[in-house]
């Protein structure tokens, strides 16, 4: 293939990318997915949260039996 062949095809390409983007249906695919990206963030946020509680709960409860075993000796 020469390269104004691959330059043509480039074009081609380029042009069908553009004219697919302008759809009302491809800007309503692209608003659900950042949509659910957005949604799968916020989720993964809170769960980072909650490992962070029960982490500290189990240090706190580790340093508690610690103590109470240091105590009983």
């Amino acid at each position: 293939m020469t390269r104004w062949g691959a330059f043509a095809i480039g074009v081609a390409v380029g042009g069908l990318t553009v004219a697919v983007a302008r759809k009302a249906g491809f800007k309503k695919a692209c608003a659900k997915v950042i949509s659910a990206g957005m949604q799968l963030k916020d989720d993964a946020s809170a769960f980072v949260e909650t490992v962070k509680e029960d982490a500290q709960d189990i240090a706190a409860e580790a340093k508690f039996d610690k103590a109470a075993k240091a105590a009983a000796k």
